[in-house]
């Protein structure tokens, strides 16, 4: 990234999310809590609102409402991409992972895994040659209820309401964000 913004590379930065609590993907660009008692400091962000309450997604970490400031501002000044994915297809993903790598990925950076295995797919059927590095910052032993409940079918596709964000984005505090 610091070669990327010295302009000395053009390198493509993907952060991933779950579609149930897409901050970076449908969230907005603001102050907010970082917690929902509101005893925190006023974070920049990208948020779908410190009041939102994401659906229990298997996503573990990254049903947070925000993001960190640090990211959100890659984001927002376009040196960093955001994808937001389900999570059938994220758990799609690591399976593949774990039968052909050996190692049973958390459902966080199992998202990650997904826009992996789609970019890899993309620069084969366009014939192009792609250098893909990523991530893989945990692992699922703690989740293995999660990955039987998918190998048995009873994962249930969720995506966040736009009425649940446009609410708890009404409660954010009113601070102007700078240009």
């Amino acid at each position: 990234m610091q070669d990327r913004l010295a302009g000395k590379r053009q390198t493509r930065f993907v952060a991933c999310e779950p579609a149930a609590c897409p901050t970076l993907t449908k969230g907005r660009f603001a102050y907010d809590f970082g917690d929902t008692g509101e005893t925190t400091p006023l974070f920049p962000m990208y948020t779908i609102g410190h009041t939102f309450v994401p659906a229990p997604v298997h996503a573990g970490g990254l049903r947070y409402h925000g993001d960190a400031p640090s990211l959100s501002l890659l984001v927002k000044h376009g040196h960093m991409e955001a994808k937001a994915y389900t999570q059938n297809p994220v758990f799609e993903a690591a399976v593949q992972f774990a039968r052909t790598q050996g190692i049973v990925a958390g459902p966080e950076p199992a998202h990650a895994i997904r826009a992996v295995i789609d970019e890899a797919a993309e620069a084969r059927e366009s014939g192009k040659e792609k250098v893909i590095l990523f991530n893989l910052s945990g692992h699922g032993h703690f989740d293995m209820q999660a990955y039987d409940d998918y190998l048995a079918g009873r994962l249930p596709e969720v995506e966040f309401r736009q009425a649940d964000v446009d609410a708890a984005l009404k409660q954010l505090p009113p601070v102007p964000v700078p240009g």
